[in-house]
């Protein structure tokens, strides 16, 4: 009976602790999208993304050809000029996938890129949804865009048009 009692006043605790907490929701992905400097700085990141891929690209053709012109040349080359030359296209090779790594690893310049471009807009978007969230006294505030967890969301909690007029951007949804 006492852990009757006890499961009960534990039950009522938490039921009257969730009551008092008041809770809301954006789409992070709708509000960047909605941002012309967003978009700006996504095109900025997309075109030096592409002119590296190029770079890239070309470096491999590169490689393949000097490997062509080896196997149709290493009948007539000695075995020191033989060596000499594969290692030109390993070095080759590796200097490749260093760049590659460099341009695109997990803290390489895209990365650095990104947070140049984009980390300032992130950063806005976060200053105007907790205005948003003080001024409508909302304690927790979850992103319907990047959370694949969120079943079903009442439009009433959506704070996504609020975020976007704090941010100046007229036409919601």
């Amino acid at each position: 009976m006492k852990k009757v009692a006890v499961f009960l006043a534990f039950i009522f605790a938490v039921a009257q602790v969730a009551q008092a907490q008041t809770i809301g929701f954006v789409d992070s992905e709708g509000i960047l999208a909605k941002l012309p400097a967003y978009k700006k700085a996504q095109d900025q990141v997309n075109s030096i993304v592409d002119t590296w891929n190029k770079e890239i690209q070309q470096r491999y053709k590169n490689i393949d050809d000097a490997y062509k012109s080896f196997q149709a040349e290493q009948v007539l080359l000695s075995a020191t000029e033989k060596a000499k030359r594969e290692q030109e296209i390993v070095d080759m090779e590796k200097q490749t996938r260093d760049l590659q790594k460099q341009r695109f690893g997990p803290n390489g310049d895209l990365q650095a890129k990104r947070e140049e471009l984009v980390k300032p807009i992130q950063d806005e978007v976060y200053a105007a949804l907790e205005k948003v969230a003080a001024r409508k006294k909302v304690d927790f505030v979850f992103d319907k865009s990047a959370s694949a967890n969120m079943l079903f969301a009442n439009p009433k909690f959506d704070l996504t048009d609020d975020v976007l007029k704090e941010l100046g951007i007229s036409g919601g949804k």
